[in-house]
């Protein structure tokens, strides 16, 4: 039995399905849709981005503390604060490959290892 509920402003509430249970229960709602296949695809898809996202926080920690470790030794043996053509190469590297967000991204992992100019 299908059951649709109108509200009086005249959109609608809800859609049961024909054994009478709403098909945009929890599932639908993590996922988006309420097709059982679809769904599981998308949670697998979803562990391995959870897994690349951890595996970026990690590098990018890494990346941080070596910056930090150049930057300590460098001044500690009189040099200067920053390399400037060294951060373009990085800037040039990243907007290469990722375009204007890699741009971004790079001027991100930049001051993530020197902090703010």
């Amino acid at each position: 039995m299908m059951t649709d509920v109108v509200e009086s402003s005249g959109s609608l509430a809800r859609h049961d399905g024909p054994n009478g249970t709403n098909p945009t229960g929890a599932a639908a709602a993590r996922t988006g849709t309420a097709d059982s296949a679809a769904a599981e695809r998308i949670a697998e898809i979803r562990e391995r981005i959870d897994e690349i996202d951890r595996t970026i926080i990690a590098l990018w920690q890494e990346r941080a503390a070596l910056s930090q470790e150049v930057g300590a030794t460098r001044m500690a043996s009189g040099g200067t604060r920053l390399v400037l053509s060294r951060e373009r190469e990085i800037l040039e590297r990243f907007r290469e490959a990722l375009g204007a967000d890699g741009t971004q991204l790079a001027l991100l992992l930049l001051r993530a290892g020197r902090g703010p100019l």
